[in-house]
């Protein structure tokens, strides 16, 4: 009897694990190792002749870019990091379901569309698809894909803070693109602390063949506050 049990307990044990590194693996993969296209995307935006201006494009943007709609865990863009060579799905929300997905991009009275000049905020695993985030440094470009419209950002400042600091997601005035994790990365179970990567809007390529730059903290953005489509968590949490 103290056999059967003990074998049965094995098995459990087994089925357990094996399921955890199943969910383990299938999150892992959610990110695409594409260090070629990632690094052509960089290429690309550098070699290019950029000829239209904030006031000609960019205040534009909010006006033409219409309201997304969209269902808690769709699909709706792509994250593109070449300094990692990583490209990363990204998903409407913050649950742990969406989270499990990929990446997923806050919803929240404090936070907006990349198109709303706003502050844009994504969480992800640091297990899974954000592992690695820390080697990004002060500098390093970031592709944040929506609609047929690419936003670059330009890292500013790394930093971590307590899981229960309120003041990263927040309205900010200027475009602003903002990544969270759990840290410390190698903990085993549920990490204390978060770490935070801020980066500012520096260009746009709408795909009709032109480009704007950016002014960063230009007096002409102003956040639009997006509202109704904030339900599923209470306003300014971030929990991954």
């Amino acid at each position: 009897m103290v056999k059967k049990l003990s074998i049965l307990f094995i098995l459990a044990g087994m089925i357990v694990t094996g399921w955890s590194g199943y969910e383990w693996w299938t999150q892992k993969s959610a990110a695409t190792f594409q260090p070629e296209k990632a690094q052509a995307i960089s290429r690309d935006w550098e070699e290019t002749d950029y000829q239209q201006t904030v006031n000609q494009e960019v205040v534009q943007t909010s006006d033409v870019t219409p309201q997304m709609k969209v269902k808690t865990g769709e699909k709706i863009g792509e994250l593109t990091i070449p300094q990692l060579g990583y490209l990363y799905p990204i998903y409407w929300g913050t649950d742990e379901q969406t989270l499990k997905q990929g990446v997923g991009m806050y919803d929240t009275d404090f936070t907006t569309l990349p198109s709303q000049t706003g502050h844009t905020a994504l969480a992800g695993h640091r297990d899974t698809v954000f592992d690695g985030l820390d080697q990004l440094k002060k500098g390093d470009r970031l592709y944040l894909t929506l609609d047929d419209t690419t936003y670059e950002y330009q890292i500013r400042k790394t930093w971590i803070t307590d899981e229960h600091d309120r003041s990263v997601i927040v309205e900010k005035n200027s475009p602003t693109l903002t990544l969270t994790t759990c840290y410390p990365f190698d903990y085993l179970g549920s990490a204390p602390d978060r770490y935070i990567i801020q980066a500012s809007l520096i260009q746009i390529d709408n795909r009709s063949g032109s480009l704007s730059r950016v002014t960063p903290f230009s007096p002409h953005f102003k956040a639009t506050k997006k509202r109704e489509l904030s339900d599923q968590f209470p306003s300014n949490s971030y929990r991954i």
